[in-house]
């Protein structure tokens, strides 16, 4: 790995932590068309309940850690595994993900709320995961790469059906990254990935159910 290799790669992980992360593609739209409904949409916000905006803002500090950890993930599957192929797919699996975040964050800011004080916690935590999993070889990684992405997505649905129905921003953004996550898994599996075996799926879930619970509040 070279210097700037390094360099870059420090760079990211210090970007995900801080929540300074670049978009490449605009922030998802409310499907709502036409110029009275989208200003009513725009309105939408200034309505939700003191109740709604905080369960809003909890779900997307959830999903903000979410892509806090799948860029460490990306990253230590990235140095992990010696194939230019799945270098290069763990990179743009990564920068589509940092578009997540980058949403999630902005969407944070609009609704007045932090992101998780945890989380270089989360990032380290996630970090250290990749890696082991990288070293169990390709397919295995592939593998942890779609289930990660399958578990995220049913989270993904699960927020679809809580979310506040006049919080459209945060439904697009969410609606979105749950279509991204659907891909990634598939562009996995069918990269080769092998399933993974049922006490790591379910040692996933129970890790993610902890995560998720504490970083809705802290």
């Amino acid at each position: 790995m070279t210097l700037d290799e390094v360099i870059s790669e420090f760079d990211r992980g210090l970007r995900s932590m801080t929540g300074i992360s670049r978009m490449s593609r605009p922030m998802p739209e409310s499907a709502i068309s036409g110029s009275d409904l989208q200003n009513d949409a725009l309105s939408d916000e200034s309505q939700l309940t003191e109740k709604e905006r905080a369960h809003s803002a909890g779900l997307m500090r959830v999903n903000h850690v979410g892509e806090v950890c799948a860029q460490a993930l990306y990253q230590a599957q990235k140095l992990a595994t010696n194939s230019p192929e799945l270098k290069a797919s763990f990179e743009q699996a990564a920068r589509e993900e940092e578009d997540h975040l980058a949403w999630t964050s902005k969407r944070l800011n609009d609704l007045d709320a932090r992101p998780s004080l945890l989380n270089p916690l989360w990032y380290a935590g996630a970090l250290a995961i990749g890696f082991v999993a990288g070293r169990f070889g390709d397919r295995a990684s592939l593998g942890f790469m779609a289930e990660t992405e399958r578990q995220v997505e049913q989270h993904l649905d699960g927020h679809m059906k809580t979310l506040p129905a006049n919080d459209h921003a945060s439904r697009a953004i969410v609606e979105q990254m749950r279509l991204d996550e659907s891909a990634h898994a598939a562009a996995a599996i069918g990269a080769g990935g092998t399933e993974v075996p049922f006490p790591v799926r379910a040692l996933m879930r129970a890790a993610s159910k902890v995560m998720t619970r504490t970083a809705y509040y802290i």
